[in-house]
């Protein structure tokens, strides 16, 4: 047997082929996407393990710069124009470093991705955007590095970083009311039922003008007389505006067409509107 797996061995080695082993990565490699209001952001990074170590202060020391992960850099990227704090980052792929501190965290946003670390040479003029985030502990380990998109909202989001008992989150904005508003301009040209009520809703959930949403919203009843969602959303809308009689026609109809369309869902979220503004 022995002189068998030593003749193979020399056959292989005599065509130029090794052998394959495949194993675990210590660091593997993670992408996270998300949708932020209109815009994508994806982060792709390298997850090391603490292993037994002490992480900040020890293998991650203070006040230098680090690379925030492992292997290759950790990049985020933005597909509009975003701000960090009163900062623009323009829509593109960054290199995430950051200098760990006790207290606080300097986040620097670099615009050279393809470093295996930390740059050999560091050029501030490659520095798109920095801010600093406060350390938060946490009261148990997170044994695998792990970034986060969290606190999401229309407008924004915080982009999370956890190792050890250590959590620092930087909050950034993106542009959803500029695109939204955008897409309500250009589509309002010619709209149709389904647009008249998206319009109308966005309004209605960023207390923007809801004059002009119950324009919109009676706009889309109109075209669409057996859209009991589209009735529903009107009597939103005049409930918001203090016009009660009107709240309640729209959800008596939303009401009778639910239940004619056969959605108890839609049934009971009108009974329960009706019966809230003595109606019912």
């Amino acid at each position: 047997m022995k002189r068998i797996t030593l003749f193979l061995s020399t056959v292989l080695l005599t065509l130029g082929m090794s052998a394959q082993i495949s194993a675990p990565a210590p660091s593997p490699t993670s992408t996270l996407e998300q949708k932020v209001g209109l815009t994508d952001v994806t982060v792709e990074y390298s997850r090391p393990s603490m292993r037994g170590r002490t992480i900040f202060g020890n293998l991650v020391p203070y006040n230098e710069l680090w690379r925030t992960g492992a292997n290759e850099n950790t990049k985020i990227t933005f597909s509009d124009d975003v701000k960090i704090g009163d900062q623009t980052l323009k829509a593109g792929t960054y290199a995430i470093f950051t200098k760990p501190g006790e207290q606080s965290w300097e986040v620097i946003f670099y615009s050279d991705t393809n470093n295996w670390g930390t740059p050999q040479s560091w050029d501030d003029a490659k520095v798109a955007a920095k801010t600093t985030a406060e350390v938060h502990s946490m009261e148990m380990d997170v044994e695998t590095f792990t970034i986060t998109l969290d606190d999401l909202h229309n407008n924004g989001a915080t982009l999370g970083i956890i190792w050890d008992n250590t959590y620092v989150g930087v909050p950034f904005t993106v542009p959803t009311q500029e695109k939204a508003m955008a897409s309500i301009d250009r589509v309002m040209n010619g709209p149709g039922a389904n647009d008249y009520y998206a319009a109308a809703s966005y309004y209605l959930e960023e207390g923007k003008d809801l004059e002009k949403a119950s324009k919109w919203i009676d706009k889309a009843v109109e075209m669409n007389p057996d859209g009991f969602w589209i009735m529903r959303k009107q009597s939103l809308i005049y409930a918001q505006l203090g016009k009660k009689d009107k709240a309640i026609e729209a959800a008596k109809n939303s009401l009778a067409a639910a239940k004619k369309a056969g959605n108890q869902d839609y049934v009971k979220l009108n009974q329960d509107s009706l019966k809230e503004w003595g109606a019912m």
